[in-house]
């Protein structure tokens, strides 16, 4: 298989890469014989976070942008596969200006959908996130809830969906959607929740919690995600939408305690600020068609993934400097 990774130096993207390199075939079905990895390299992708995988002969690094549309067709015409990590993902700098968002996660998506029609390609893994359901009181969202997202970020990956699964009913393409829950571990950039206290906490700083804290979200290790991707990958079925989720719920203050006991640090470094527009309550999703289908199971602890994680951040600090 000839795989093609979109955002591929990205938090997920690169760790998903660097599975593929690491496992070389041994789980979750046969590893690709070639990886080529496309990436802008914008603030957020770093071709650092490929480490050694990008020496292994069956790795290829492309900078470049997926709305570049004769770069996208002839790297398409060459690629049986795509993994389609590549987005802007920051609800906050959505709600500030999210023509970014729009144009990245959305013509993007469109530009890659087409060339991977004209160009045959045999299996398009979408990626996505739980928020394009909105947000709910109590349970949890299976894959047929109608989609209610409520920030821009939410809005263009609900919108790059659709397109996804257009591509499936009117040209016949082979995608297949992931909607995750909130991911952590290392290379996560340091704007998002977790790398963002963490690193304050351990220089000393303050950290800013959102309202009353009492918005709850589900925690995924990043490499249970990515296990559940090369699961969908090698036996998801066409058209279909898979939920993955970590199984920990966690209020953002609960979390927020979880990070200050790792960190050694108390309450008294955290200001409370004003909520951010159109702050979902709660996000939880239905794991169950992922589970019976394809026989995911997360296999990270909350407990010890946010343990190695915070470990990782004091022992990188060169990393997360830049």
């Amino acid at each position: 298989m000839r795989l093609l990774v979109t955002g591929g130096a990205g938090f997920i993207g690169s760790h998903f890469v660097r599975s593929l390199v690491a496992d070389g075939g041994s789980a979750h079905g046969a590893a690709p014989c070639a990886v080529t990895v496309l990436d802008a390299l914008t603030y957020a992708g770093n071709i650092a976070n490929l480490g050694a995988a990008l020496a292994d002969p069956c790795v290829d690094f492309v900078q470049g942008d997926i709305r570049d549309r004769p770069l996208v067709e002839a790297l398409m015409a060459d690629h049986d596969a795509v993994v389609h990590f590549a987005a802007e993902s920051h609800v906050d700098r959505s709600i500030a200006d999210g023509a970014d968002f729009v144009s990245t996660n959305v013509l993007g998506t469109q530009t890659l959908l087409a060339a991977a029609v004209r160009g045959g390609v045999e299996k398009f893994v979408h990626v996505s996130t739980d928020e394009v359901y909105g947000s709910l009181d109590v349970g949890s969202w299976s894959e047929d809830q109608p989609l209610a997202p409520n920030s821009p970020y939410s809005a263009s990956k609900a919108s790059s969906d659709l397109l996804a699964l257009a591509h499936h009913r009117t040209h016949g393409l082979d995608v297949r959607i992931t909607r995750c829950s909130n991911n952590y571990g290392p290379y996560q950039h340091p704007e998002k929740v977790i790398p963002l206290f963490t690193t304050r906490l351990l220089t000393g700083g303050r950290i800013p919690l959102y309202g009353d804290g009492r918005h709850s979200r589900d925690w995924l290790h990043v490499d249970d995600h990515c296990r559940a991707l090369r699961l969908v990958l090698n036996g998801g079925r066409p058209g279909e939408i898979y939920n993955i989720g970590g199984g920990t719920e966690l209020t953002n203050r609960e979390l927020t305690g979880y990070l200050l006991k790792e960190c050694g640090a108390s309450w008294s470094s955290v200001d409370h600020v004003t909520d951010r527009k159109g702050h979902d309550r709660r996000y939880s999703v239905d794991c169950s068609k992922i589970r019976d289908e394809l026989g995911y199971r997360p296999q990270h602890t909350f407990e010890d993934g946010i343990a190695d994680t915070i470990a990782w951040y004091r022992a990188n600090e060169s990393w997360w400097r830049q």
